[in-house]
Order: structure tokens, then C-alpha cells, then sequence
């Protein structure tokens, strides 16, 4: 699964995505608003506004935004501008949101990002930043699945059809020289859509011998007798590949670039805390997912899942090019147009004020 950046592709994307749409990601569709920011008195309103409306997932692979809630960093950064919070469990609920108007920043996967751009023609928004990198593997039941070549003719669970981690496991599985129809999921493995909340219960049930999914799932399996057969990192180049970006309505990025910088510094912030203080961070993540959810999560399954993701400012564009071109290789995507998903000037200006070098938008930035 090499990360190199494909070529610019011409824009179609064939009959799929509207219905991944309506789906995707397998969180669910639901978004829950907090808006327990507290505004210091007397500070300033940047670019005039009353508040930012920020989403994210109740995933830990939304560490940055989870942090950024809870130690009040956004707020901080906004000053007298409202910090709001949209709790998402799904990426098209995310997009839509962003392309309505109701939201202005969120965090997301890279699948919806590119879904969401490439069918607004390039129109409705921009990657502006880096989150997360990792967390993502392929959990077997050790009973059925002892080496990676037993994976074949076995049933393997995904997120959802043509979410991020379903496009990995197409594409490792035709590395491998297996035949899998990426519509129906049938062929030399069986690929199961299975919505995260409920494939721990199907695993536990045996009516799936193993699944290729993100964090805190794959250790919820774990924690249910399975074992780790394959970390996704370890097919990319330095083991670095994006499962987070950082995305804004376009509207919104020209209007009022000053409250983005100021949610980019905080998440510059929020990435910086996490890395110092890994332990603390992750008390902090996990306070925050019980406050949106009103469920923790236990430490024989934090503990684990919080080893296997990196955060990093750095969008890793290269590889997001990548998980394009393996959508267009399963065929789920046409060849996207990608040139322009990225605008990163903000982003760099906070880096360089932080004494941080400048990251690459692998030539897919704005021009």
C-alpha cells in the first residue's frame, strides 16, 4: 500500500457515494450539540462573530478536538467568540452540516473529506490541517485466523461500504490476489459492513472471524478474546497515514480566517499537550468522551488503543492521495479531481510562529 500521490484525476464519482452519503463511516447519523463553552467576560469577539460551531467524532482518533473541548483551548483561542460543539457519529452528517451552514470546522475522516469535495465540484470545503495518524487494524479470532493467509475465505467485518477502512481492506486483499466484489462484499474473503457499535457484539457471537477497523473498536475486540493480526501502519511508508484531517466551509475560511487560525493554533495546542503529556492527555480524551456520551471507556480498552495512534499538525496529504486512488482501484471512486482539497497557508503561519516547520500538501493545495 504504497503512499505515493497519484496523478490529478478528472472529476466523476460513480453512483456509490450518493448512498454512502446518506451513511458512510459507520457511526450512525446523529450529531449532539454542547454548548457548554464558557466565554471570559470582557475578551474580545474575533472577526465579529458570536461563536465557531466545531464537530468531531466521539472517536479517540478525535483526540485533538476531544482535548481541545476539554482543557478549553478553542475557547481560549476564540476569546470572546463562543466556542460551540457538535458531537457527530457519522462523516455525511459532518459534511452535510458544513455544507448547510450549521457547521463551520470539524474533524473527519479522510474518505468523507474526499467524498464531500470532490461531489461539490471542489466547491464547499477545504483541508486546513493534520489531527491523527493510525488506529487502525485487522483483529482476527485467533481460533479461526492464525496467519494472514487464513484470512482468505473467512468473514471479515468493515465500518461501512466504501468508508476509509473498508477501501484498506479491499485494497490489502487485492494485494494479496484474492477477488472480492466491493459492492456485494462477496468473493475469495466475505466483507461484512458492520456498524462499529455492533461488531464487538457480532465478533463475540462468531458470526465474523475478524475485523479491519479503527480505534477504540479494534481493542473492544480484543478485550473480547482477539487478537491483532495487522496494524494498517505498518503498509505505509514511515507508518504514517492520515485518519484524521481538519476541514472548514470554504464561505467560512474566506470570510473569517482569523477564527480559523485561532482554531488551528488551538489544535497546534492541543497536538503539542497530547504528545507531552500522553498520560494526562489521555485521562483528558476519556473525560471528554464520557461527558458527549455519558460512557467511558474501560482501561483494558483505552489503554491499548491510545498506544496505536499518532498525533501530528501534518495532514499527510500524500496519503490521503493514496486512499483516493485505492477507491478508484476497488471501484468505488472515478478518477476525483483533487487539486485544490487542500489550503495549509494558515495552517504554516502557525507552525512558524511555534517554531515548527511548514508540512506539504503534496501539490493538492489551493491555488
Amino acid at each position: 500500500m504504497p503512499a505515493t500521490s497519484a496523478p490529478r484525476r478528472a472529476l466523476a464519482v460513480i453512483a456509490v457515494l450518493p448512498l454512502l452519503a446518506l451513511a458512510a463511516c459507520g457511526y450512525g447519523s446523529q450529531a449532539k450539540d454542547d454548548d457548554t463553552a464558557k466565554v471570559a467576560a470582557g475578551a474580545k469577539r474575533i472577526d465579529g462573530l458570536d461563536s465557531v460551531r466545531i464537530g468531531y467524532f466521539g472517536n479517540l482518533t478525535h483526540g485533538t478536538a476531544l482535548v481541545g473541548n476539554n482543557k478549553g483551548l478553542f475557547q481560549r483561542e476564540l476569546g470572546g467568540t463562543e466556542a460551540k460543539y457538535a458531537v457527530f457519529n457519522a462523516g455525511p452528517s459532518e459534511i452535510e452540516a458544513l455544507n448547510s451552514g450549521s457547521l463551520d470546522i470539524g474533524f473527519i475522516g479522510p474518505s468523507p473529506a474526499v467524498n464531500g469535495y470532490t461531489r461539490s465540484g471542489g466547491k464547499n470545503l477545504r483541508i486546513i490541517g493534520g489531527s491523527a495518524s493510525g488506529g487502525v487494524s485487522l483483529v482476527v479470532n485467533p481460533d479461526t485466523i492464525t496467519s494472514l493467509k487464513d484470512v482468505k475465505g473467512k468473514r471479515i467485518a468493515t465500518p461501512q461500504l466504501g468508508n476509509t477502512q473498508d477501501v484498506a481492506f479491499l485494497n490489502w486483499a487485492a494485494e494479496q490476489g484474492w477477488k472480492v466484489d466491493a459492492q456485494s462484499g462477496k468473493g475469495d474473503v466475505t466483507v461484512v459492513r458492520s456498524d462499529n457499535k455492533v461488531t464487538p457484539d457480532a465478533f463475540k457471537a462468531g458470526s465474523i472471524d475478524g475485523a479491519w477497523v479503527p480505534e477504540p473498536t479494534a481493542s473492544k475486540l480484543v478485550a473480547e478474546g482477539g487478537k491483532v493480526l495487522l496494524d494498517e501502519a505498518t503498509l505505509w511508508p514511515d507508518e504514517k497515514f492520515v485518519i484524521t484531517n481538519i476541514i472548514v466551509r470554504q464561505e467560512f475560511l474566506e470570510e473569517h480566517p482569523k477564527a480559523v487560525e485561532a482554531v488551528l493554533r488551538a489544535s497546534v495546542e492541543a497536538n503539542e499537550w497530547i504528545n507531552a503529556h500522553p498520560e494526562e492527555a489521555k485521562a483528558a480524551v476519556n473525560e471528554q468522551l464520557e461527558a458527549d456520551s455519558g460512557k467511558a471507556l474501560p482501561a483494558e480498552v483505552l489503554d491499548p488503543a491510545w498506544e496505536s495512534i499518532e498525533f501530528t499538525d501534518d495532514p499527510l496529504a500524500a496519503t490521503l492521495d493514496a486512499q483516493a486512488e485505492h477507491a478508484v482501484e476497488a471501484g468505488l471512486l472515478e478518477e476525483p479531481d483533487l487539486a485544490g482539497i487542500y489550503d495549509l497557508t494558515l495552517l504554516n503561519e502557525v507552525l512558524k510562529t511555534a517554531g515548527e516547520p511548514a508540512v506539504d500538501d503534496a501539490g493538492l493545495g489551493a491555488r
